[in-house]
């Protein structure tokens, strides 16, 4: 251990009856003994001067910063000097018992060990913190007159369980129920947070208080359907001591079953007099629907159709199959239907049939699937064919005819050139040419002279 160093006394700074008592504990120091209990005089003049420094918020050296720590974790105290003059400093618990005097521990608590001592600074460690931990931590300079200042421990406790308790296990669509989320012995209070899936929902909390610890409980009411069935509920925990702090449920819906029903024959097309039909129901829902059945709506099913589980047959069709056609599915939630409704057509002639297709949609409410789709758009496409065929026919007319026409005045044309150049062509230059031209046309007229 370093030699401890008594200041010498400073005229008028200290009295000669206030130096033997911290030179008596220094030499206590010194020789590995702990200090002696100062005389009550000079304790209630210490604390007095303590008392009155406490109250001077200006010119004070010693330097310090509250501590936020985890119940368990390990948190450090400093009393820091900004200007030393090499100054006792002492680092007292909040029931005020010394924990470090200079590098000395007179407090048995092995959980306080010494980080750092210099005539600047003393910083202290705390291992293990519990709840009874907190409070104010005072650090104290032997100045003249002595300073004090305090820090404060604040110790945090996240939520040593979190539990979801669900109204029930299963629960039917349309149904509300009711979620609680409990985070126990907390400090502070935690801030509790629902969500299902990936959207955040909205809970009522309640808080109690139990001596130094809260205890938080949100309760969620929702109401389930169909499409909540798997979809996990997550109960979250924001709270200053935990991250990420979370427990989930998933639900369990029940509902009534879904039913389409789809044409497997003819896949496309109208359905005519003489085809078959064959048509297939499906259905599915929670738990899965165990009863399945066909029938007409408002009579009674011909003889001639075939029922086979899920499937119904019609090998050949005819008008008097007409009518709507329903399958029904149910559980232990409830019952749902889906209905097809037949239209049977005469048998096709020389024009063929258009190619259509027949969709079916099937939800909760009735559905109906109409065989006759399709019926306006084959009357539509034959009306385009006899169009098309008659503007071609005009088209390939009024072609002819103008090649005719062409022809016609292109030799009519060449056969006028001809007369009037006649007797020009043995000519042996222009003016021979004009001259036998016009001796043509003389001779012409007076031929037609000489006749008459």
């Amino acid at each position: 251990m370093p030699a401890l160093r008594s200041p010498e006394p400073v005229p008028g700074s200290r009295s000669e009856a206030e130096e033997p008592p911290r030179r008596l504990l220094e030499l206590q120091l010194s020789r590995g003994s702990a200090p002696a209990p100062p005389r009550p005089g000079f304790l209630r003049s210490l604390c007095c001067r303590f008392s009155d420094v406490s109250s001077q918020g200006d010119g004070q050296n010693l330097v310090t910063e509250d501590v936020t720590v985890v119940e368990g974790d390990v948190a450090t105290i400093s009393c820091r000097v900004k200007n030393s003059d090499d100054s006792v400093i002492q680092l007292l618990n909040p029931n005020r018992q010394t924990i470090y005097f200079r590098d000395f521990r007179p407090l048995k608590d092995s959980r306080f060990q010494l980080v750092n001592f210099s005539n600047s600074e003393l910083r202290v460690s705390l291992t293990n913190v519990s709840i009874s931990d907190e409070g104010r931590y005072f650090c104290q300079l032997y100045t003249d007159p002595p300073q004090e200042i305090y820090t404060t421990i604040t110790v945090l406790v996240p939520p040593r369980n979190l539990v979801i308790d669900i109204e029930k296990e299963t629960a039917v669509e349309g149904e509300e129920i009711e979620l609680n989320c409990t985070a126990m012995a907390s400090r502070p209070a935690t801030t509790i947070r629902w969500f299902k899936g990936n959207k955040e929902l909205t809970g009522k909390s309640e808080v109690e208080r139990w001596s130094d610890m809260y205890t938080v409980t949100s309760q969620l009411l929702l109401k389930v359907g169909r499409e909540d069935d798997g979809v996990p509920v997550i109960c979250l925990v924001d709270h200053p001591a935990v991250k990420d702090l979370q427990t989930q449920r998933y639900l369990e819906v029940m509902y009534k079953p879904q039913v389409r029903v789809s044409q497997n024959y003819p896949l496309q097309g109208l359905t005519r007099e003489g085809e078959p039909l064959e048509l297939t129901c499906t259905a599915f829902g929670k738990p899965q629907p165990t009863d399945m059945r066909w029938l007409r709506v408002d009579d009674e099913m011909p003889q001639h159709v075939v029922v086979s589980g899920s499937n119904l047959l019609i090998s050949n069709l005819n008008k008097t199959d007409n009518g709507t056609y329903r399958c029904e599915a149910s559980n232990a939630v409830g019952k749902s239907h889906a209905d097809y409704m037949l239209f049977v057509y005469d048998p096709p002639t020389t024009i063929p049939p258009p190619t259509t297709t027949t969709t079916t949609t099937t939800t909760i409410p009735t559905t109906i699937t109409d065989s006759r789709a399709g019926e306006e758009g084959a009357i539509r496409s034959v009306d385009h064919a006899v169009v098309g065929g008659v503007v071609a026919v005009v088209v390939f007319a009024m072609l002819c005819l103008l090649i005719i026409l062409g022809r016609y005045f292109a030799r009519h044309k060449g056969t006028y050139f001809t007369h009037e150049a006649k007797g020009a062509d043995d000519a042996a230059d222009a003016d021979t040419a004009i001259i036998n031209a016009e001796g043509g046309q003389n001779n012409s007229e007076e031929k037609k002279e000489y006749f008459i």
